[in-house]
């Protein structure tokens, strides 16, 4: 199994970028297909990003394409997002994922397998 740290979040301003780290320790990244998940109070955990095993192979929610960019580096066994023209609608707790499962595009939370604990991003002047 794999164990996921996020970290990179914080405060910023409407605008503004920042680049979260999902960092995995234990069974190599390379064998999961990740996503990042975000969770706004009150709201459902909603899909933001996903990558394939390989990195050759991305798919983004709408209200993020153009902004988001995720990607990974499997030496280093990291996957990234980053996040430009921050709007106050993309503030939450963002969490990473990793599904062992590797014949799907994996955009549900049910779908995946491991989870971080999660990192803050507020976005508001």
């Amino acid at each position: 199994q794999v164990q996921l740290v996020e970290s990179g979040g914080g405060l910023v301003q409407p605008g503004g970028s920042l680049r979260l780290t999902c960092a995995a320790s234990g069974r190599t990244i390379r064998s999961y297909f990740t996503g990042w998940f975000r969770q706004a109070p009150g709201k459902e955990r909603e899909f933001v990003a996903a990558i394939s095993e390989s990195g050759q192979n991305i798919w983004y929610r709408d209200t993020v394409k153009g902004r988001f960019t995720i990607s990974r580096d499997n030496a280093k066994k990291v996957v990234y997002l980053q996040m430009n023209s921050l709007k106050p609608e993309d503030t939450a707790v963002y969490y990473c994922a990793a599904d062992e499962d590797l014949n799907r595009v994996a955009t549900r939370t049910t779908d995946y397998d491991y989870w971080g604990q999660g990192t803050q991003v507020t976005v508001s002047s």
